[in-house]
């Protein structure tokens, strides 16, 4: 059965509502289904010598005159990528990639959707199965979206910084919307964990497959502050959590982040003010003691010069503080 046009749903995306359908099975699904009826006609009207449509042929190019899609939506899973050689090697490719004429590098081309086969096909040293078809960057981005969507084996944080890449690089929402298969709403939950979650962390995570947006939202939400950030960025480089599966990565990075607000919130609660403030009431002082630090406001009219004074004045005070404990001890 022929599915959906694929360039059609780029010409409808103005006004249109995309709702995801769950659907299985491999050789049935993706966007390679969407350039003709299937990528089986396609073959066999390409045998026959009956396809004479330029661009609509498969055929067979050498992979390193092939390079990336302009914006990634993928991230990098070795074990995934292994698999998938050893299944090419074994019973070859089983759908063509598509690809168009390089947008700025003659006699080259450009990755619209599968350049994981694009590189098995670069390390078992043969050529890949493709269609060639001159398409715009708004064509393109649907494209590679809706395949992936179709085949439903991008993560959800995969999916999420596919969304913010295209957003930053100028794309409006609705093409996103169409090249995710997505609604507002969904799109707007996406943009709120990935404009939050540091791209850095994102990436050293890796895919996450069986972690969800809700976990994904706590996430964000645990590194929404400027010290979980960096706190997120220093752990995520330790060489321990390297060594780990993407999804186990995840949950220590979210448990050990979880247990750092805990301890904020303990010691935050635990925080002793004074307060302090001159006869005339021109200068006063709020002095709070978290048990690990002391830090003091000067408040008031002449708050702000008094402070500057002991600002300046602080290696004479810190003398007579020496002193003074020296006294003591003596």
């Amino acid at each position: 059965m022929a599915r959906r046009n694929l360039f059609q749903n780029i010409k409808d995306a103005d006004g249109q509502k995309v709702d995801r359908a769950a659907t299985s099975g491999y050789a049935a699904r993706g966007a390679s289904r969407n350039i003709l009826a299937s990528i089986g006609e396609l073959a066999e009207k390409a045998a026959r010598a009956d396809l004479v449509l330029e661009g609509e042929a498969i055929v067979e190019i050498d992979p390193t005159l092939i390079d990336q899609s302009f914006v990634q939506d993928r991230m990098e899973d070795e074990a995934a990528f292994r698999e998938l050689v050893d299944a090419i090697e074994q019973r070859g490719q089983d759908s063509p990639v598509l690809v168009r004429p390089h947008p700025t590098t003659p006699n080259r081309y450009q990755t619209v959707f599968g350049f994981r086969r694009v590189r098995a096909a670069r390390d078992l040293g043969r050529k890949v199965k493709a269609i060639v078809r001159a398409v715009s960057d708004n064509e393109h981005v649907i494209a590679q979206g809706q395949e992936n969507s179709a085949r439903e084996n991008l993560s959800f944080i995969e999916r999420a910084l596919f969304a913010q890449r295209l957003l930053d690089s100028g794309y409006d929402r609705q093409t996103i919307q169409t090249a995710l298969t997505i609604d507002a709403s969904m799109l707007t939950r996406m943009l709120s964990v990935s404009s939050r979650v540091p791209e850095e962390v994102a990436v050293a995570i890796g895919p996450s497959r069986t972690v969800g947006r809700d976990r994904w939202l706590e996430f964000a939400q645990l590194v929404e502050s400027p010290e979980a950030r960096r706190a997120a960025v220093e752990l995520i480089r330790l060489p321990e959590l390297a060594s780990l599966a993407s999804d186990v990565r995840f949950e220590r990075l979210h448990s050990e982040l979880k247990s750092r607000a805990r301890q904020r919130r303990g010691a935050s609660a635990k925080s002793k003010t004074e307060k302090w403030q001159t006869p005339d009431m021109a200068v006063a002082a709020d002095f709070t003691d978290t048990g690990r630090s002391l830090s003091v406001a000067f408040k008031s009219k002449n708050g702000r010069q008094f402070g500057r004074f002991v600002m300046e004045n602080l290696d004479r005070l810190y003398d007579e503080f020496k002193q003074r404990n020296e006294q003591g001890e003596g």
